[in-house]
Formats: structure tokens, C-alpha cells, sequence
């Protein structure tokens, strides 16, 4: 899987998709890909970040990784994504990204790439699935093949159980509440590894 060039692309507030997206890149290097770990630009207004101490210090702690570029995007063969939950959706912030992605759709620049996402909430049944399953229905317009982890590992059931992709509760005190570690990694190598299916596939026409 040596040749698979994944992006692994989080929005975080206050760093627990910044922590996923960091073991999911991880293992995607344990799983032989080329790896670039890449933040969305924050949109909030600086009166809503420096209002919430947490979140002014993860800005003031992921200063020098780099935001992801449309370039990027052309770059990666698979992608993983990890965003927190807002109402049920996607972050904003991850989604005005995407919305700046029309001019990639309209050339089919995305079309077959390979992709996964992860979530968060505050809450059990807080909206994690449905987060994910609403940044798919974006990329399903770009042509691009979901990886679902389903229950392919039995870290999956150890992990909450969410078939769709890797999702943890966040409590009061800013800790995860379930062990999700292994579930990302999982997911991750997942990813690496039909990316390089897709990869090999399209290469023998």
C-alpha cells in the first residue's frame, strides 16, 4: 500500500478531532501510505474563540499544521475525515471548505478517490452518525468511494459500535468518554487499504 497517498482532514474546537485525526494518520503510515495531517481554516470570529479558554488554546496549539488546500485534495488518493458535531451536522467550518470545492466537482477531480469520516458530540445520541452520514452525501456529489469501517473489527463494538465511522462522546471535562484509539486506526488502515484496491484497479484499466 506503499503507493496510496492519504489526507487525513479534521475541524476541531478544542482538540478531540485534532487527537483522532492525529492517530488516524498514524496509521496510515503503519499501513505504508503517504500521509498528510491538514486542518480546515476556523471561520468563527475571534470574539466567539477567545470567549471559550479551550478553544483559543487548541487555535494557539495547531498554529503550525497546515491548512488543506485544493491542491491537497488532487494530491490524496483517500481521504479520512474527522469533524465534531453541530446540531446534527458537520462543523461549519468543514463545510464552507467543501462548498469551496465546486470547481474540482465540475472537473471530476475527486471523482474515485477514496474516503472515511469520524465525528464526535457532547452527547451519546448526540448526532455522530448522522454527521457522518451527512459529510458522505457531500462527497457522494464528487464521485468519491466511502469506506465504511461497518463491523469489520471487533474494536468497532469496543468503540461505541458506530458502523458508519469512528464516533466518541466528548464529556463536561473535555475527555473522551469511550476508547476509541483503536477504532480510528482501524478505520484508517481500512481506508489505506481499499484506496489501494481502487488504486490498483484503476491502473489495470
Amino acid at each position: 500500500m506503499a503507493n496510496v497517498k492519504l489526507a487525513v482532514i479534521y475541524y476541531s474546537a478544542t482538540g478531540t478531532n485534532y487527537q483522532m485525526a492525529q492517530w488516524a494518520a498514524e496509521a496510515g503510515k503503519e499501513a505504508g501510505a503517504e500521509v498528510k495531517l491538514l486542518k480546515v481554516p476556523e471561520t468563527a470570529p475571534p470574539e466567539a474563540t477567545n470567549s471559550n479558554p479551550a478553544w483559543k488554546a487548541h487555535i494557539e496549539a495547531v498554529k503550525d499544521v497546515p491548512e488543506v488546500t485544493h491542491g491537497d485534495l488532487e494530491w490524496a488518493d483517500a481521504f479520512i475525515f474527522s469533524v465534531p458535531t453541530r446540531y446534527g451536522v458537520m462543523a461549519a467550518q468543514l463545510k464552507q471548505f467543501l462548498d469551496t470545492t465546486g470547481g474540482l466537482w465540475a472537473q471530476g477531480k475527486l471523482a474515485n478517490k477514496v474516503a472515511s469520516a469520524m465525528s464526535s458530540a457532547a452527547n451519546s445520541h448526540g448526532g455522530q452518525e448522522q454527521t457522518i452520514l451527512s459529510l458522505y452525501t457531500a462527497l457522494y456529489h464528487h464521485g468519491m468511494i466511502i469506506a465504511a469501517p461497518g463491523y469489520t473489527d471487533p474494536v468497532i463494538f469496543g468503540a461505541g459500535g458506530n458502523p458508519y465511522g469512528t464516533s466518541v462522546t466528548v464529556g463536561q471535562d473535555g475527555k473522551m468518554v469511550e476508547d476509541v484509539q483503536a477504532a480510528v486506526k482501524h478505520q484508517a488502515k481500512r481506508t489505506v487499504q481499499v484506496a489501494g484496491w481502487v488504486k490498483a484497479g484503476l491502473a489495470n484499466g
